[in-house]
């Protein structure tokens, strides 16, 4: 009789194993079903939120929440001031983030992230602009204001415009706008009027990111449930025959 004819695989009963598997994939599963929970919960706020951009007034908005993520639409002109913020690189070129007010037709003024543009070669010069006129519709997201984890200090009011800046707060834009909302908007892309490159990060976690760490939780729960069970079978059959012979 050959090896493989006098071997068979039988359950072989290890309690640490089993142990350790009924403790780790309750929590592998729960925490797949947590994700799906909270995509859920994410595409119900999107969807809240996109309805609210098409018939919230701006000024009902500012009012209401003014959370970060949020999309919104204004319809106004652009103002003439214009923060440059300094120190912003892509794709390891330097150059500014473009912060200019905005004037919805309807409720406060507000500072919209126009995107970025490449510095020139020089410090002493400052990129050319170009502010389109009338009145457009944007489209865009709440975002916080460019202010680092560590408030500096605050370069005095004055001074031509477009203005350099190190950083950007609230209390600094009411230096120059006291109306302004406690957020500011950044355009949602490229195609928005007077957008520079706003190929930004998501301000939000979307649902699709939850799907996707749950399906990594499942795949570990499946992934121990076949461990478990291959590991719990033991070749049994010709080894021991030949240690009775």
């Amino acid at each position: 009789m050959s090896d493989s004819q006098g071997q068979q695989r039988q359950w072989h009963f290890d309690w640490r194993l089993l142990v350790f598997s009924g403790v780790f994939l309750p929590i592998l599963i729960g925490l797949g079903v947590w994700q799906l929970n909270r995509a859920a919960e994410k595409q119900v706020l999107l969807d809240q939120w996109q309805q609210e951009a098409k018939n919230l007034a701006w000024q009902d908005m500012v009012a209401r929440d003014l959370t970060s993520g949020r999309p919104v639409t204004l319809t106004g002109l652009y103002g003439s001031r214009t923060w440059l913020l300094d120190n912003r690189t892509r794709d390891g070129i330097p150059g500014y983030e473009v912060l200019t007010d905005f004037r919805p037709l309807e409720g406060p003024p507000v500072v919209v992230n126009r995107g970025w543009v490449q510095a020139p070669r020089t410090r002493d010069q400052l990129p050319q602009l170009e502010t389109p006129e009338g009145i457009f519709t944007l489209e865009g997201r709440i975002s916080d204001y460019p202010v680092p984890p560590v408030l500096m200090d605050q370069p005095a009011a004055g001074g031509q415009w477009p203005r350099r800046v190190q950083s950007l707060s609230e209390q600094a834009a009411r230096q120059e706008i006291p109306e302004l909302p406690g957020q500011i908007v950044r355009l949602s892309g490229e195609r928005q009027p007077g957008a520079y490159r706003a190929d930004w990060e998501p301000d939000l976690m979307g649902p699709q990111t939850h799907y996707g760490y749950a399906t990594q939780w499942f795949a570990l729960a499946i992934a121990l449930t076949i461990l478990t069970v291959v590991a719990s079978y033991r070749k049994t059959g010709t080894n021991n025959d030949n240690d009775n012979g």
